[in-house]
């Protein structure tokens, strides 16, 4: 079951679905002379959709359709969006454009001699967007995490969730309530050092299927020690990176730095039990040092201490977590497809990340990403998605995977596929 995505730009209103004057109150009764479908259904706030079918009967050909709309919850009855006229088999179809459907939906279409189809129920995934107000902080101070549901949702609750594993098990940490222009903040701090993913998610209503934004990835670390302090140049790095783990020591209970000390770097990477030690340095006249270190393939936790002279205890700064991406790569079996065709993206994840859950995700009119599918890595680290191409026009896709406390996670490149409405004959029949 494809999970549910999210929305569209917070100054659609639902009223910009409404494009005439409202002429029937209710859709009729189906008399079965005339079908109906439209693809895709679901879809996210924003998209386009695909409206067709047929005329039955024996005089078929140039006859005039006309499509009608409503909105769930508008005050306003069936309105309508559309006419067209059917070709020689009696096939019909209406495009409709994106950023027009941003709720959920009815349509049905009337023809000649008062034929009219049944109601087709069009699903709407509401949009969601986060930003963290940084993505590096320590457990001493919050990260305020912002964004906007789409279309406007005031006074709705959303809910800040953190990835529990590999799979897609998510854990609520806290709430916040929509503010009058579909906007949210919620602040939160975390106890435990490490790397997170976090998402927000607005759960389902009359008006729009559950929205669920990209997730974010988090960089927590411990509060720093007073007096010896403990910093990466990437606290996040690419897989092959180089970084360089540096700090400064100052003389117990002052702020005056201890020159010409010898210092120890230890560090313990992803699946270790033990900090062993990597390398000495010596502190210069300022009280400085700094460690290169090679590039690695996994999260690693480091921290500088100072050796043991007699009977002075060693000193040592905070543990630093130093986070290393998953590397994320995806193709597709075509650049463009018709509607309704089925394109095949397969790609891989490095390390090896066999069993762990991975996103397709799609680029919304709200320029942000959004997950359309759930897969899950293959023994040989690879992965495939099959997605049913939807409306006409350029949509573009990625592979998300996120954090499993051995790397953190990563995005592919983006995909682009061109969509083409064809003829409505060669769509899946209309009922």
């Amino acid at each position: 079951m494809r999970p549910r995505i999210a929305m569209l730009a917070a100054t659609i209103a639902a009223g910009a679905l409404l494009t005439g004057p409202s002429l029937v109150s209710a859709a009729p009764r189906q008399n079965h002379h005339l079908t109906i479908a439209a693809t895709p259904n679901p879809i996210a706030a924003g998209d386009g959709v695909l409206v067709y079918g047929q005329l039955r009967g024996s005089d078929i050909s140039g006859q005039a359709i006309t499509l009608y709309q409503h909105a769930i919850e508008s005050s306003h009855g069936y309105t309508v969006v559309g006419t067209t006229t059917t070709n020689s088999f009696g096939f019909y179809e209406f495009t409709e454009p994106q950023g027009t459907v941003v709720n959920d939906t009815d349509w049905f279409v009337r023809g000649p001699d008062g034929s009219h189809s049944r109601t087709v129920h069009e699903r709407v995934q509401a949009l969601v967007t986060l930003n963290a107000s940084s993505t590096s902080s320590d457990t001493a101070h919050p990260i305020v995490f912002t964004g906007t549901v789409t279309p406007n949702h005031a006074g709705g609750l959303v809910f800040l969730q953190a990835q529990r594993g590999s799979s897609d098990d998510w854990r609520t940490l806290k709430s916040g309530r929509l503010d009058g222009s579909s906007n949210y903040s919620i602040p939160f701090r975390w106890r435990r050092p490490g790397e997170r993913d976090v998402r927000v998610v607005f759960r389902s209503d009359r008006r729009n299927l559950r929205g669920v934004s990209d997730p974010v990835t988090v960089d927590i670390q411990q509060a720093q020690v007073p007096g010896f302090t403990i910093n990466s140049s990437a606290p996040i790095t690419d897989e092959g990176t180089a970084v360089t783990i540096s700090g400064v020591l100052d003389q117990p209970g002052t702020t005056t730095p201890e020159p010409n000390t010898v210092v120890q770097l230890w560090g313990r990477a992803a699946h270790q039990r033990r900090f062993l030690v990597l390398a000495d340095g010596t502190t210069g006249s300022d009280g400085s040092y700094s460690f290169n270190r090679p590039a690695v393939t996994t999260n690693t936790v480091y921290f500088v201490a100072t050796m043991r002279l007699g009977h002075q205890k060693p000193r040592h700064t905070a543990l630093l977590y130093q986070g290393v991406r998953d590397v994320v790569t995806m193709q597709s079996s075509a650049s463009s497809a018709n509607t309704g065709q089925t394109v095949t993206f397969t790609g891989t994840v490095m390390p090896d990340k066999a069993g762990h859950s991975i996103y397709l995700q799609k680029l919304g009119r709200d320029n942000d990403w959004h997950t359309v599918e759930i897969g899950t890595v293959r023994h040989d680290s690879t992965f495939a998605f099959a997605w049913v191409i939807g409306s006409p026009g350029t949509h573009m896709f990625r592979a998300r995977i996120t954090s499993d406390g051995v790397n953190v996670g990563s995005h592919s490149p983006p995909v682009s596929i061109t969509a083409t409405a064809p003829p409505a004959s060669s769509l899946p029949p209309a009922s």
